[in-house]
């Protein structure tokens, strides 16, 4: 190991929702390489691990090695040429770089989604319509006697989420911790998480609705049908002791998945979740939230919602936002073959998305923005490479329960950072446009002109 160490106190982990500030940073300044990460988990340790300096072009463009002068020429040709463009992503990066992508999006008269429409999207829809009781990691750490799992496996996903706020912590009116606590699962199979709940309860697949529902009418006295069971596989009896367990803890907080989210009724669950949580508060106190995947997601949904007023797959093409979930959403967008470019910021879609969704990327120009080589850079037209947020670049992210951190860089990359990368390409869209705005035409409407 080299002698030239940095030591980075209090740095932040953006690999999960989690978004834990308390890393302790040894950094080999010689080899540009993170060799310790003390209180990271074992998938921040791996995050940390992964991310040193690769030598790889500035960008290519066709596959062929580019400054990154050129690569902002050829995206912005690229979208101001565009006639229903897509900018996808954003959950990976500041909130810095979002904003930006937001404002390309609105002056190319684009559409801008983001990996919320994949993930927690329901969640979103479900929030407009219900509303949400919500609290910070801390005030659940703080005071929840009882906590319920819905649909996620954070054991796997966000390992401190148990250890850091909301199982075995002690927390300020939770003074013995897990003891203090009675900790609820809901899952369609047992996994890694299991072990850590007092009550588990297996509900068949395709049927969280139900479940739900019939906590709804328990809490409100009304009568539920003994059937429940050949439904959903839990016992009305194990429903009405968790409906008990409920109405007479102090405070009570439900931490739902995509378990809940992916499944058959989608937003319906979420809706079902969060007006639980209401009916609850008629007898102490409750609170809800999404665990959210990706290390700034959420910041992607606060900067898209008050920048338009919706928190993903927004529209432009009018001139103002427009906000249809399954129309402006890039699956679906990509799936129907619609949109005729796309910038992909911090993102892999063509890793997961579906096979239709796929093959239309590889038909038509792709942007994409990345630290490392990825599947979607390989089909790109232009492919940058830039720096990794909050190991060599600073700025701003959203834990999932909305707290905004500031991002302490642990060393400097040789490559931009997906700020500056998209704000040259915003300044040159504009000067192509020539400071004007200028709508898209929906791909029907192109068809026929």
């Amino acid at each position: 190991m080299s002698e030239n160490l940095k030591f980075v106190p209090h740095a932040t982990c953006t690999f999960c929702g989690c978004v834990c500030d308390d890393m302790d940073l040894t950094v080999d300044m010689d080899e540009k390489r993170i060799t310790k990460a003390e209180n990271a988990c074992v998938l921040g340790k791996a995050w940390f691990r992964e991310h040193g300096i690769e030598q790889r072009p500035y960008a290519l463009i066709g596959g062929r090695e580019a400054t990154t002068a050129e690569g902002v020429e050829e995206a912005a040709q690229i979208l101001a040429r565009a006639r229903f463009p897509l900018i996808y992503g954003l959950s990976d990066t500041t909130c810095e770089a979002q904003r930006v992508a937001v404002a390309i999006a609105d002056m190319i008269g684009g559409t801008v989604d983001t990996t919320t429409s994949v993930c927690h999207g329901p969640s979103g829809i479900a929030f407009e319509t219900v509303g949400e009781s919500t609290a910070s990691l801390g005030e659940i750490k703080n005071r929840a006697d009882m906590v319920v799992f819905w649909g996620g496996n954070p054991a796997e996903a966000h390992p401190r989420l148990f250890s850091r706020y909301a199982v075995t912590p002690k927390g300020m009116y939770i003074p013995n911790g897990r003891k203090d606590r009675t900790v609820v699962l809901v899952d369609v199979r047992r996994t890694m998480s299991t072990p850590v709940a007092d009550i588990f309860l297996r509900v068949k697949p395709r049927s969280d609705f139900e479940v739900l529902w019939a906590l709804r009418a328990l809490v409100k006295g009304r009568r539920v049908d003994p059937s429940i069971e050949r439904r959903t596989g839990v016992s009305l009896a194990v429903l009405e002791d968790l409906v008990a367990r409920m109405k007479s803890c102090r405070y009570g907080a439900f931490l739902f998945g995509m378990g809940l989210t992916m499944t058959r009724g989608r937003h319906f669950n979420s809706g079902a979740l969060l007006a639980l949580t209401t009916d609850l508060n008629e007898f102490t106190h409750w609170v809800a939230k999404p665990v959210r995947g990706h290390g700034n997601v959420t910041g992607a949904d606060n900067v898209v919602s008050w920048q338009t007023g919706f928190p993903f797959g927004v529209n432009f093409s009018r001139g103002y936002p427009r906000f249809n979930p399954g129309e402006f959403t890039t699956v679906d967008l990509l799936a129907r073959g619609e949109t005729d470019a796309i910038l992909i910021l911090a993102s892999d879609p063509a890793a997961n998305f579906p096979k239709a969704a796929i093959e239309h990327l590889k038909r038509i120009p792709v942007i994409s923005l990345d630290p490392k080589t990825t599947l979607t850079s390989q089909l790109a037209r232009v492919a940058f490479t830039t720096a990794t947020y909050g190991i060599n670049v600073g700025g701003t992210v959203y834990r999932m329960d909305d707290v905004a951190i500031t991002l302490r860089p642990a060393f400097e990359s040789p490559y931009p950072s997906d700020e500056e990368i998209l704000s040259a390409i915003r300044d040159r869209v504009r000067a192509l446009l020539g400071g004007n705005r200028v709508p898209a035409v929906a791909p029907a409407v192109a068809a026929a002109s």
